[in-house]
């Protein structure tokens, strides 16, 4: 990356991160030392896509994301954007899967690309990890990188999940996890295969779920989806509906979770696999 995108993580968004929160990470040895691979994370609030890039940058591992193209319009930020060679994605249209494209090829080069897989700030009202779309599966299926999960709690706590109050005093503590790379070879290559790239998305959020289990010391209920408990609309949180039947909550059993995928590859909502949030412009770390 260029220096000038370096100087941006490590001379602004780091020590901002450092000045309103106490990080601790774990698991940093499951980063695969050399190679492309994909990290993906649970999205709670515009602040964490920060402190999840941050703990790959802490330990010298430059990362990728796929940001909302509007944001490359942005004074300033758009110029960090492309200097630091991030993605555009063109939300809801038929360019949407040239990021994909270009995800693959930093992939390929040896680069390391963030995926938020939710596609948007979690809509639960219990903050756990909802459904995810197929784009970070997708991705690991055309590749074969390998895919860590990592895990994260706290950072709702200094700015909350569709907030645009800040409460950097007193410092809050953010927990971040990383788990071992996930095989999912199983799921083979094919991604038109619907029902593999399903399970494969499924399989990639239950591993992220278990690391926020980890921190959090409890069990979560069963992911919220916006396909059955509703979607609140945008910046808003949901309300759970009572538990389905088991066929009926499967995430596997659902054409609908692939197609609305097919026009925005893990990339949409507010985060997703872009920077963070809806309203004001971020850097990624």
């Amino acid at each position: 990356m260029s220096p000038f995108y370096r100087f941006a993580a490590r001379g602004a968004i780091i020590p901002f991160l450092k000045a309103v929160s106490k990080q601790h990470v774990q698991g940093t040895e499951y980063f695969p030392p050399t190679g492309g691979f994909i990290a993906v994370a649970n999205h709670l609030s515009d602040l964490d896509s920060l402190t999840a890039m941050r703990a790959l940058v802490d330990v010298d591992i430059p990362v990728y994301s796929l940001a909302k193209s509007t944001l490359f319009k942005v004074p300033v930020l758009g110029s960090i954007l492309r200097a630091g060679g991030q993605i555009p994605v063109q939300r809801a249209t038929d360019k949407a899967s040239n990021s994909l494209a270009a995800a693959e090829k930093v992939l390929h080069e040896g680069g390391v690309i963030m995926v938020f897989p939710e596609g948007t700030l979690s809509r639960d009202p219990l903050k756990w990890p909802m459904t995810g779309k197929t784009g970070a599966a997708r991705l690991a299926m055309t590749t074969g990188v390998p895919v860590v999960p990592m895990g994260q709690w706290g950072a709702h706590t200094i700015l909350d999940t569709y907030s645009k109050r800040l409460r950097p005093v007193p410092r809050k503590r953010v927990e971040i996890r990383v788990g071992p790379p996930l095989d999912l070879s199983r799921f083979g290559r094919d991604i038109s295969d619907r029902r593999a790239v399903r399970q494969c998305t499924a399989e990639i959020m239950r591993a992220i779920t278990v690391l926020v289990e980890e921190i959090r010391g409890e069990k979560a209920p069963r992911p919220f989806d916006m396909h059955y408990d509703g979607d609140p609309g945008k910046g808003k949180i949901g309300v759970r509906r009572p538990d389905p039947a088991p066929q009926e909550a499967d995430p596997t059993a659902r054409e609908s979770v692939d197609e609305a995928a097919s026009k925005d590859p893990g990339a949409g909502g507010s985060g997703g696999a872009d920077l963070p949030g809806d309203s004001a412009p971020e850097v990624p770390a």
